[in-house]
């Protein structure tokens, strides 16, 4: 069945640089790139590379040069995806030596998405399939997952970025919250083994996929828990691997894999992504990851 990703569309501009810039520093950078991202396109393209039938809900500019075409020639559905007035999205991203970054981003059209559309988009999707994956970085999310709840859909929720938007959320109205460490922290206030232990506690019917970065992944459902070790790789640019991460789970989920089979390529296709520079551009094919994972020793 198809999967819908609602959520942001951006157009990248990264500088390679030594160190992420501190307060009032002013450095020269190594490189600069333009991509296609944003972690609802981001997560689009993983879903389809992944095997899925991927849908994408959002906004871009008028202005938009490439991001519909891209999407397109990806095989994703872009039926839900409008243009409005105004720029596109566009985030601002240093990548230092070690592959870390640091992200400044301007919504532009992501904050464009009425309450008209995404009842519409919704009800046109729910015809086609069932999960619906959100982020952070649109307008109106809260209404966005009280109305998949009531017209049935599954909802599969990315906090990230964290903000106070993630207070008027429900996580009882939550099929599946994946996310890091970090997040995990903003969300409650705690280190992850608390995390854990509040959500087992307080939403128990709520799955959770929680990313640990070189440390792995924890899935946890009703109070039961599978761990997954990471890959160990030469990182170039870790943008985009959690977005990488959040689309082959949910493709594979959604085709009833075993859990264990589904950590193990998620997690191999996020390691395989941070070997390679950009975002959606980094994001490999399920044929690709496979292969890798078999030429692995031992």
């Amino acid at each position: 069945m198809a999967i819908l990703d609602f959520g942001s569309c951006n157009v990248d501009v990264v500088f390679t640089v030594e160190h992420i810039n501190a307060p009032g520093e002013t450095q020269t950078a190594l490189a600069f790139a333009r991509y296609p991202g944003g972690k609802g396109l981001n997560q689009a393209i993983a879903l389809q590379r992944a095997g899925a039938d991927a849908w994408i809900a959002g906004c871009v500019g008028e202005d938009d040069p490439f991001l519909r075409k891209l999407l397109r020639d990806e095989g994703v559905n872009c039926d839900c995806l409008c243009a409005v007035s105004g720029p596109t999205g566009q985030a601002i991203i240093q990548v230092d030596s070690k592959g870390e970054n640091s992200i400044v981003a301007f919504p532009g059209a992501n904050f464009r998405v009425t309450r008209e559309q995404i009842l519409t988009t919704l009800q046109q999707f729910g015809k086609q399939g069932r999960w619906v994956i959100l982020q952070n970085e649109i307008s109106n999310l809260p209404y966005i997952v009280a109305q998949a709840k009531e017209l049935g859909l599954r909802v599969m929720l990315n906090p990230s970025p964290y903000n106070d938007v993630m207070k008027e959320i429900d996580l009882e109205m939550v099929d599946v919250l994946i996310l890091n460490q970090v997040e995990a922290c903003q969300l409650f206030g705690t280190d992850s083994e608390d995390f854990l232990k509040r959500m087992e506690r307080d939403y128990p019917n709520t799955r959770v996929m929680l990313t640990l970065g070189s440390r792995g992944c924890i899935y946890m459902e009703q109070g039961k828990r599978m761990y997954q070790d990471a890959y160990r790789v030469n990182a170039v640019d870790t943008t985009g691997a959690g977005d990488t991460f959040t689309g082959y789970f949910a493709a594979l989920m959604d085709r009833g894999e075993p859990m264990e089979r589904v950590l193990k390529v998620a997690s191999a296709a996020a390691a395989l992504s941070v070997t390679r520079s950009g975002a959606a551009v980094s994001i490999p094919k399920l044929d690709e990851v496979l292969a890798w994972m078999e030429d692995l020793p031992g």
